[in-house]
């Protein structure tokens, strides 16, 4: 009898714990789906806004930016805090004997073209590359997925080092700034073909945001090539210009590509082929004519 009547207090129970996850579920679905809607204001020609929101969802979240920031990030506190440092604006000799460093006299270890991005001069280089793939990774990211902002970022810091090693062969290179230039550059084609479609209401001090962390961020590249104490490692700013026209080619491609498969897009063969170009030209340029062999 005791069992019979605790049971129907629990039957009543029940049907008010499930409202109340029901209502928990609702208010996060409509949050996720109004972040969905802002993202792809910012991200997506009108036209394609509707396949975006019909598919979009919060998982996975954008596990590449925020594993490749997270590996940024911890290599920069290893070499400032760990390693002796007199300051953390600019550092010095630890970053330049760090095998992650491209080195002009290290090339023929090849993963240098590479790893170079997970090392940073000073600590207004880390925040500044930081702020910038986040700010705008983050959503290309939800709207293309891993694989497609992994490609651009990743083609932007092969051709940094690689045009830097051509254009400025005697210095070395340290910074993700090849990959961050590559997906401002392939943002910013998309929105300079769409412009109409693609900003919204104070979009255009967004932009000026933007366009103001990367002229510090320039500023600073530059200072840092020209102006650099003598005693501190003289990095390139090269990367920068490369990563940009990588973004401006083969990011522009992938990104205008939301609702089809780029692969089956003649312009991303196109970009794919004078990248591969390049590639190659820069690669018989190191072997045989570099000032720095």
């Amino acid at each position: 009898m005791e069992l019979e009547r605790m049971n129907p207090e629990g039957a009543s129970e029940a049907p008010e714990e499930e409202k109340r996850d029901d209502e928990r579920s609702c208010c996060v679905c409509i949050s996720c789906d109004s972040f969905h809607e802002t993202v792809s204001k910012w991200m997506l020609p009108e036209d394609t806004r509707g396949t975006y929101l019909e598919r979009a969802n919060c998982i996975p979240p954008p596990i590449f930016i925020l594993a490749i920031s997270v590996a940024e990030l911890t290599t920069f506190i290893y070499y400032a805090v760990w390693k002796p440092q007199q300051q953390w604006m600019t550092l010095g000799s630890s970053i330049w004997d760090s095998p992650f460093t491209y080195r002009p006299d290290k090339r023929q270890e090849a993963w240098r073209f590479l790893s170079y991005m997970l090392v940073h001069a000073g600590i207004q280089h880390i925040l500044g590359n930081l702020f910038l793939q986040l700010f705008l990774g983050i959503p290309l990211e939800l709207v293309h997925k891993g694989h497609r902002v992994g490609l651009v970022y990743m083609a932007g810091v092969i051709a940094g080092s690689l045009a830097s090693s051509v254009c400025d062969p005697l210095h070395g290179l340290v910074g993700a700034s090849g990959g961050v230039y590559a997906l401002i550059g392939g943002y910013f084609m998309n929105v300079l073909v769409n412009f109409r479609e693609m900003i919204p209401l104070f979009g255009v001090a967004r932009l000026l945001i933007i366009f103001l962390i990367v002229g510090t961020d320039v500023g600073f590249a530059l200072y840092r090539r020209f102006f650099s104490p003598s005693d501190a490692p003289i990095v390139s700013f090269v990367a920068h210009i490369a990563g940009g026209l990588a973004g401006m080619s083969i990011g522009y491609v992938i990104f205008s590509s939301f609702d089809h498969n780029f692969i089956k897009d003649p312009r991303f063969w196109v970009s794919i082929v004078a990248y591969l170009v390049f590639v190659a030209f820069a690669v018989f340029f190191n072997v045989f004519f570099s000032p720095a062999n």
